[in-house]
């Protein structure tokens, strides 16, 4: 006889005023019907996890539980070609906002967004990475295709003391890129030096109106930033170089010109980490277990129980947290 086992979730959920966020105990009867039923060891803090938590209106069907990303362990994977057993992780497809997330003991979740844990990567690694450094690997992908290679010059990264920036740092320093990384936070220069940036600039050298064309500097660049920002790296970059954009931290707006993308051949290439296909996710977190230096994750990643995690969400809306926090479900 099935035992329908009792556990510990996230819950936002809505009354005739208001939503509400509470660590709910559910069934798993009270589980979405989809064919994946997994047991969840961590999950992670993300910026859209701190909207969606703060009430800024990421969830999109209530009740939700929260959380965009999970890694766990195989309970029953139906007829799905997952066995029991077997560890995965899973980020974007809407967790948090369309489908329920990652801040529940248990998930079940649609085969098509799973992905196997390479070898060479724990379900905690797989977490200090999360959606923000799968983001940044497909920023690396996407700047690699468009001719960046090491020794060509700087490259830059915006936000870089976040969770998107410091993996892209780490990533781009042990590819072998001389990395400049942009941050409003002095106090993490020494952080982000030791994650491999070869140089640290103060943010407002870049988040003030600018000309719509200046001098060339960037070979290329991973912005987490968006608005001004964005328009001043835009009109900095060299002559056929490519930025990566895939936060919004500064706004939405984009104040820029065409000036650089007819005159200089700049290449403004948009990320998307919710629906990417299963394919670019297998090859993704295949060169995350091979390129990244997992040694730097303990200074990326701190280990936080999910009960903490209602206190910590402003706190990462706001911009106080520096590089990833890692959750553990069960604590």
């Amino acid at each position: 006889m099935s035992v329908n086992h009792s556990f510990n979730a996230i819950l936002i959920e809505r009354d005739d005023t208001a939503n509400s966020v509470a660590v709910r105990r559910l069934t798993e009867s009270d589980l979405p019907d989809q064919e994946v039923l997994v047991d969840v060891r961590y999950s992670s803090l993300n910026y859209k996890d701190g909207l969606a938590l703060c009430g800024k209106g990421i969830a999109r069907r209530l009740p939700m539980v929260a959380g965009i990303d999970l890694a766990g362990r195989v309970l029953d994977g139906g007829d799905s070609g997952f066995r029991a057993g077997e560890w995965v992780v899973v980020n974007g497809w809407g967790l948090s906002e369309l489908h329920w997330g990652g801040y529940s003991q248990r998930q079940r979740l649609h085969p098509d967004w799973l992905t196997r844990i390479p070898e060479g990567l724990t379900p905690f690694d797989c977490m200090a990475i999360g959606t923000a450094g799968f983001t940044a690997m497909l920023c690396v992908m996407e700047l690699e295709a468009h001719r960046l290679s090491p020794g060509d010059g700087e490259v830059l990264v915006t936000g870089a003391a976040g969770g998107v920036g410091s993996i892209a740092v780490t990533l781009l320093a042990q590819l072998g890129y001389a990395v400049v990384a942009s941050t409003g936070r002095q106090e993490t220069h020494a952080y982000l030096g030791s994650l491999g940036a070869s140089a640290c600039m103060d943010r407002s050298e870049l988040s003030a109106p600018g000309k719509p064309f200046q001098r060339e500097r960037w070979v290329g660049a991973v912005d987490c930033v968006g608005g001004p920002t964005l328009a001043n790296v835009l009109a900095q970059m060299r002559y056929g170089a490519a930025v990566a954009a895939c936060g919004l931290a500064g706004g939405s707006e984009l104040p820029a010109s065409v000036l650089p993308f007819i005159l200089r051949g700049v290449r403004l290439l948009g990320i998307d980490s919710v629906m990417a296909p299963p394919e670019t996710r297998e090859i993704a977190w295949q060169r995350l277990a091979s390129d990244i230096d997992t040694g730097k994750l303990g200074r990326i990643a701190r280990l936080e129980p999910m009960s903490r995690v209602l206190e910590l969400a402003p706190q990462i809306v706001e911009g106080r947290i520096c590089g990833r926090i890692v959750i553990d479900v069960n604590a």
